[in-house]
């Protein structure tokens, strides 16, 4: 006789299929955790997420042949796996970032357990089939079993978007989705108790507390093992770290500088930032006669509107920039208000948080100088801002006379980056000269500068001729501009590889595998 009255059949059916729709929602999201992980550590995120969604479907398929295998106590397996999956799950991004701390497997890890989270629900979906044939008929019952967890799925998705990811984070979000697993282990465990084995509740009963225990402890502490797992990713003291919607953000301090890190990639640092964004900025609001109208793409950090600022003439500075939260940093950080003179606040100043490519197209203003400060083109998204069609955008929004200039990257650690940037300037119908300089703290840097009524001479002898002395600059000076617009020989850089890059396209984005094969273990 069962120690619980009996529900009837149709109930039993419900609870199953709501438990496959809160199991769909919680692995497609662990998933996409999982692929924003991969390509926060292993860049090219187009890349990541393919393989790591394609390893989760592939692993799902194996769960699924392992299904077969399974006989006999189908419930009491049902809830071990939701146990199991709220332990991964929830621990899933913590145990990522601990150990990249300590080995560059980090690729191995984030897959291995995108397979195993994936072939535990490939596992439960036969299961949850099997336990719901003997309510439903089978045309009913497969259709409404994966009905749910498709269903599952989509929420899941839209909750990651729009909730997890730019809220919760890479922290909580996960501990969030395996207490969904945890719940559905325990609703399952205590509405169908009385058809659970005796032999089965102790070792049940002993994962539950267990498993909450664990869950609840790693919520708890959460936050401090990432920032300890971050701290141990960079040399210096980390002071602020932040999970945006697009991108984790990350100060870190040496004695008296800092540095300002995107996705772990370095965008400026305090010691030295002169050393960049001088050469970005006043080349072009010297050689353009009458600059009043600067259009700034990235830049989020405000260090290249202090620059423009200086500029009486100027009457305005658009900036755009995707993500907000890197705006908001730089207009109450007390670090980086003094690194950017509180720039953001000056009325000149207007600020548009959307991707730079779409602002191109949408805009019907035009400009004398575009100043693009974006991240390296690491992936196909970011590769599109230093492609022919975006540089064709830009043409079309300067006036007469107008400038353009790009950081480029490193014309020593990636010159077929460098190049392929400089050639895909050209195809979008300007003549170009190419600049670099020694920036300390990140080696060799380069600009590609861009103009659509100068030839490439021309422009070079207005450069070399530039005199800065009515403007107040830390480092850059006629000496310094010189110096900038010699390469040496540049054959020098094709004797081990002869052939020049391709125009980057929409169409064919080879920019960012030219960068990604970039020698950056030099530097």
């Amino acid at each position: 006789m069962s120690d619980t009255q009996p529900l009837p059949r149709r109930r039993k059916s419900l609870i199953l299929k709501i438990s496959l729709f809160a199991t769909g929602l919680s692995g497609i999201v662990a998933e996409y955790i999982l692929s924003t992980l991969a390509s926060y550590f292993l860049g090219d995120s187009i890349f990541q997420w393919t393989i790591v969604l394609s390893l989760m479907l592939f692993s799902m398929g194996l769960g699924s042949r392992i299904s077969r295998l399974v006989q006999g106590n189908l419930l009491e397996k049902f809830i071990f796996i939701e146990f199991l999956l709220s332990v991964l799950v929830s621990f899933s991004a913590m145990t990522i970032y601990v150990l990249s701390a300590y080995t560059n497997y980090n690729g191995f890890i984030i897959y291995l357990m995108s397979m195993l989270i994936g072939g535990l629900i490939g596992l439960e979906i036969p299961l949850v089939t099997r336990l719901n044939e003997e309510y439903e008929s089978l045309r009913f019952n497969i259709s409404s079993v994966m009905e749910n967890d498709y269903y599952g799925s989509l929420l899941g998705g839209l909750f990651f978007a729009f909730v997890g990811l730019p809220y919760l984070g890479l922290t909580y979000t996960p501990f969030i989705l395996g207490g969904i697993n945890f719940g559905v282990a325990i609703i399952l465990y205590r509405q169908f108790r009385g058809l659970v084995n005796y032999t089965w509740r102790p070792w049940l009963n002993a994962l539950t507390l267990g498993v909450f225990l664990a869950w609840g402890s790693g919520l708890l502490y959460a936050e401090p093992i990432i920032r300890f797992a971050e701290q141990e990713r960079y040399t210096d003291k980390v002071v602020y770290v932040e999970q945006s919607k697009y991108q984790k953000i990350v100060l870190t301090q040496w004695k008296n500088d800092y540095w300002l890190y995107l996705n772990g990639n370095q965008q400026f640092s305090t010691r030295d930032e002169e050393l960049y964004h001088e050469p970005l900025v006043h080349p072009l609001m010297q050689a353009v006669p009458k600059v009043q109208d600067v259009l700034i793409l990235g830049g989020g950090d405000g260090i290249a509107v202090k620059e423009v600022l200086k500029y009486p003439a100027v009457k305005t500075i658009t900036l755009v920039d995707l993500d907000p939260a890197v705006v908001t940093l730089a207009k109450t950080h007390p670090v980086l208000l003094e690194t950017n003179d509180s720039s953001f606040y000056d009325p000149k100043v207007e600020v548009f948080n959307q991707d730079a490519y779409t602002y191109l197209s949408e805009t019907k203003e035009y400009y004398d100088v575009i100043l693009i400060d974006l991240p390296d083109p690491r992936t196909v998204e970011l590769g599109r801002l230093y492609s022919k069609e975006f540089y064709s955008l830009c043409r079309k929004q300067l006036r007469p006379g107008g400038m353009i200039i790009t950081q480029s990257g490193s014309p020593y650690f990636n010159w077929r980056a460098f190049e392929c940037i400089n050639v895909s300037m050209q195809a979008g119908g300007f003549q170009t000269v190419q600049i670099h300089n020694q920036v300390i703290t990140l080696g060799e840097w380069g600009w590609t500068i861009g103009s659509a009524s100068m030839d490439s001479l021309a422009m070079l002898e207005t450069l070399r001729g530039l005199r800065f002395d009515e403007v107040p600059t830390e480092w850059i000076n006629q000496e310094a501009m010189q110096h900038m617009t010699h390469f040496g020989k540049k054959s020098y850089f094709f004797d081990k590889d002869r052939q020049r890059p391709e125009v980057n396209t929409i169409h064919n984005p080879v920019l960012y595998r030219y960068y990604l094969d970039g020698n950056w273990d030099i530097y």
